[in-house]
This record gives structure tokens, C-alpha cells and sequence, in this order.
């Protein structure tokens, strides 16, 4: 925990790179003193600019090292941990090996993150090890916290006492929106918001973090603009809209792990639903789905809070994203596959032949949508297929943004929300907002049935965008043995964090507090 501490320096050094040339063109200062430094509005700017840099660092898991001598690279985190694991999918075994598909969807991470690379399977080169350890977000939660003491302070008279209130509160948002990484990770994690901690800290019960980061978030919503008038900010800067739906996760996942008070975490979340529809003064619409390319290249009316990415300015993820995983060549382009498909069956109850559904006609390729039947070469996903311009610099589609949180999903979870205090009628409304979009037969079901119907509107809408699991775990499916695509496991293993990933041994040096996931041990 010590090391954190020395991440100011990082922070600015990293400012220039949140995705467009204003932020490549800043030079980041060479004094970092106290006596330098925090004096001026573009000092906090470019401190700001670092934070978002590292949390790029903390979801793609940059810099990994893959072999001996060699260099590092973005990792695909994001859809290995919410998308892949404990699905309904399936290795393509043409091309590349992917072994690791399988381990992901079978929850059999020991292996997962053990195995000898051998014969061509060189993506066990790469150095999976570094999932269980958690320093990447602990920069970034320090590096927060230090802006949100040091924000205040500044004397340059062109910062207002209204952007110092913004500045801090995209501080909080990333805190907290690092933070809830952390715990759907880890489950329990050390939490502290001092500026230069250099304390063992033992680990928080997660519902505590959870609520400190509520609170936290609450106290500075209003701080942040619905919108940016620069298009360069939207999405990819914490918008209150960002601060919105991170809150409506939280209060979801309150729910679901402090069962005790439940309903009102779910009233939260329907507040929250009508301020993020009915406050935003037109900052945030579902887009027409014939425009998911501009919706997945990103910074659109429809993205609450993503990580860009731009080749046209040095800045991919490469195959750090899910849509490298469904990759397939354009016609006159090459021979590849998709490296992974979905389970046929899961497919076809998603999306009922003879029910119209425009997600099916878009998202997929409608020529094979209803034949692959596990032929996993014909399998087809076009979600986050940006550019068909085989000579771009994206590289098929690379170019799409890592989408965190888009305006469906609030939609939904206000749905979600609703169907759980038994407020069915509106319930309804807000999860037909999300199929009148996609011209589907409205939803009419009640009960039990509209749970389900919500939960697999999520699973259509959301579909690799890295929630999959966290809504199994979250709605405990992942305990159900009637939920039929996808991992299962026993209360007690589920008890004993089976849902987690297992925690480094590093975190264990030099702090007697420290404890690891029991499940993993």
C-alpha cells in the first residue's frame, strides 16, 4: 500500500492521453513540487486528465508483460471479466487458440490463470496472473484522492469556485467508479480516501464501501454538468449522468448484498431513473439502432461514460476490447473467424424466430443469425463493427470505445428496480422503452416472468458490453439451478466467494491485516 502514495508524480506525467489532440499537444509540468505545482486551472486539468488515464490503465490492464524481453500490452479485461466468465459461450477452435474461453465460462479460474503455455497456444504467454492483483486501481484511487484534498487550494482566479466543485466531483466519480470495480472483483476491499495513506489497511466489508462511496458520490452529483459543450468531453469526462448510473449500480449491488434493506435501495434507483430522464435537458437519448456505429465509436447522446479509443490519434485497445473476440474479416479481406460464439439455444430464446427484434438485424449478421447452430465459423456479431472501411486505420472496428455505461442500461436497472417493489405498470414503461427502440412486441408479463423478461432485456441490449456476469451474480442466477445458460454453483460456494477472483499473495506483504478470498485458497 506504501507504493501508492508515489503516484502524483505518474498522474501528470500520464495527463496528455484521455483521446484527442488537445490533450496530446498539453505538456505535462517537469516540477512537481509543492511549491510548483496545484497553482494553476491547467495544473488541475492535466492532473485530471492523468486520473482518466489511469483508470484506462486499470480496465484494459495495460503493460502486462506477455514473455521474457518482451513489451507490454492491453489486456481484455473488461470482457473477460463480465462477459466471458460464467456465459453461454464457446471457443471457436479455427485460427488462434482461445483456451481460455472455456475456463472463463466454467468459472475454473485456477486454471484459467495456471497453465504452461504449450504448442501454439500463445496466448498463455500472456501473463493472466496479473488480474488477481490490485495495485493498477489503487494508483488511481490514490491519485483521486489527492486531487480531491488539493482541488480547493488552488489560487489561479480563472478557476471559479463552480469548477473547482466539478473538477472534485469527476475526482469522487472516478474514486468511487474504481472502487466499485474493485469489489465486484474482489468482494471485500481496503478503502481509504486520505490523501497520502501510508497505513496497512485491512479490508473493508464491501456493503460499507459501497455506502461511503454513495454517500460520497451523492454529495457532489450536482457539481457535475449534465453535458459538455466541447463533443470531445461528452461520455469520456464524468458527465452527471455518469454519476447517475454509477449510482444506480451501487444501489443494485446494495441491494442484492445488504438484503435487509433492499426496497429502499431499489426507490433509490427510481429516483435516480427519473432524475437521469427527466432532469437532463436533452444531454442523453437512445439513438436510432441503424446509428450503433456512431453509438460504439462513441462520445453520442446515448453513452453516459466510456474509455475512448481513436487510431487516428495513436489510441487503441487493440485486442484489449470484446469485440476483438467476435472479430471476422469483411468480405474480400481474409479467411477469419469470429474466435468466439454464443450458445445456439441461448441465441434463439434471446431472439424467438418469427419475433421481431432489429437488434437481430443489426447487431448480427442476419444471414447466419438463424443457421450457425454451433457451426462456430458462420457465427456473426457486428455490434461493435465501427468502420467497413478495410483500408482505415481502426483495423475492422478496433476504433469502438470501451462503453462503461450507456442510457438503456439505466433504463433498465430503473426497470429492474421497479418489478421489485412491485411497481409492475411502470416497470413495463421503462423496459419497453428499450424494445420500442428495437421495434420488439412489448412486454406485458408480470411477476416472476417480468423479472426474467427484464433480466434478459439486459442480456439482449447489453450483450458484450461486460455486465453479463455481474447481473448473474448480482440477481443470484448464479445460485439458481432453474437459470439454464450459464455457470452454477452451491450457496455455500457462492458464500465463500466463488463469484470473486482470487486476491494476489503480493497483497499480503508487509500487512498483518490482510486477507485473502477464501473460495481460492
Amino acid at each position: 500500500m506504501k507504493r501508492i502514495i508515489q503516484i502524483t508524480l505518474l498522474a501528470v506525467v500520464l495527463s496528455g492521453s484521455l483521446g484527442c489532440k488537445k490533450f496530446l499537444n498539453l505538456d505535462p509540468p517537469s516540477d512537481l513540487s509543492g511549491n510548483n505545482f496545484w497553482k494553476t486551472k491547467a495544473d488541475v486539468e492535466n492532473f485530471t486528465n492523468g486520473m482518466y488515464e489511469l483508470m484506462r490503465k486499470s480496465v484494459s490492464r495495460l503493460n502486462m508483460r506477455i514473455a521474457a524481453g518482451s513489451t507490454g500490452n492491453e489486456f481484455a479485461f473488461i470482457p473477460f471479466a463480465g462477459e466471458c466468465r460464467g456465459a453461454p459461450v464457446f471457443e471457436n477452435k479455427v485460427g488462434f487458440d482461445r483456451y481460455y474461453i472455456a475456463d472463463l465460462a466454467g468459472n475454473n479460474i485456477r486454471h484459467f490463470l495456471t497453465e504452461v503455455p504449450t504448442g501454439n497456444n500463445w496466448y498463455r504467454l500472456f501473463n493472466f496472473i496479473r488480474f488477481t492483483q490490485w495495485e493498477q486501481y489503487y494508483k488511481v484511487i490514490a491519485a483521486a484522492n489527492i486531487a480531491v484534498d488539493r482541488i480547493g487550494g488552488v489560487p489561479d482566479a480563472t478557476l471559479t469556485e463552480a469548477d473547482k466543485k466539478a473538477y472534485k466531483g469527476e475526482a469522487v466519480f472516478i474514486r468511487c467508479m474504481t472502487y466499485f470495480f474493485m469489489l465486484r472483483q474482489f468482494g471485500d476491499v481496503p478503502y481509504y480516501t486520505n490523501p497520502y495513506n501510508s497505513s496497512p489497511l485491512k479490508r473493508m466489508p464491501m456493503v460499507d464501501v459501497l455506502k461511503n462511496c454513495v454517500a460520497d458520490l451523492e454529495a457532489v452529483k450536482a457539481d457535475l454538468p449534465w453535458t459538455y459543450k466541447d463533443p470531445v468531453f461528452v461520455s469520456v469526462r464524468a458527465m452527471r449522468g455518469s454519476a447517475i448510473a454509477l449510482l444506480m449500480h451501487m444501489n443494485m449491488w446494495l441491494a442484492s448484498f445488504d438484503a435487509g434493506n433492499n426496497t429502499d435501495y431499489y426507490k433509490k434507483v427510481d429516483a435516480l431513473g427519473d432524475e437521469i430522464q427527466n432532469e437532463n435537458d436533452g444531454a442523453y437519448a437512445m439513438l436510432p439502432l441503424e446509428r450503433s456505429g456512431e453509438i460504439f465509436k462513441g462520445r453520442s447522446k446515448e453513452g453516459l461514460f466510456e474509455v475512448p479509443q481513436n487510431a487516428n490519434y495513436g489510441e487503441s485497445f487493440a485486442w484489449s476490447t470484446f469485440y476483438d473476440l467476435v472479430a471476422y474479416n469483411l468480405p474480400g479481406t481474409g479467411t477469419r473467424v469470429s474466435q468466439l460464439f454464443y450458445d445456439y439455444t441461448y441465441m434463439q430464446f434471446l431472439y424467438p424466430a418469427g419475433q421481431p427484434d432489429k437488434r437481430a438485424n443489426i447487431w448480427f449478421d442476419p444471414t447466419t443469425f438463424r443457421t450457425y447452430n454451433n457451426n462456430t465459423q458462420t457465427f456473426r456479431m457486428r455490434k461493435f463493427l465501427v468502420n467497413t472501411d478495410p483500408t482505415a486505420l481502426d483495423g475492422f472496428g478496433f476504433d469502438a470505445s470501451m462503453i462503461i455505461f450507456r442510457y438503456p442500461d439505466a433504463l433498465l436497472l430503473q426497470a429492474e428496480a421497479l418489478a421489485e417493489i412491485g411497481n409492475e405498470t411502470k416497470a413495463k414503461q421503462m423496459l419497453n422503452k428499450v424494445r420500442d427502440r428495437a421495434e420488439a412486441p412489448q412486454i406485458t408479463s408480470n411477476g416472476d416472468e417480468l423479472r426474467n423478461d427484464i433480466f434478459f432485456e439486459r442480456c439482449r441490449e447489453l450483450q458484450g458490453e461486460g455486465h453479463y456476469w455481474y447481473d448473474v451474480v448480482r440477481t443470484r442466477r448464479i445460485i439458481d439451478p432453474g437459470y439454464k445458460y450459464g455457470y452454477h454453483c452451491t450457496v455455500d460456494q457462492y458464500k465463500s466467494g466463488c463469484w470473486t477472483w482470487p486476491i494476489n499473495a503480493s497483497a499480503l506483504v508487509n500487512n498483518p491485516q490482510m486477507t485473502l478470498n477464501t473460495y481460492w485458497q
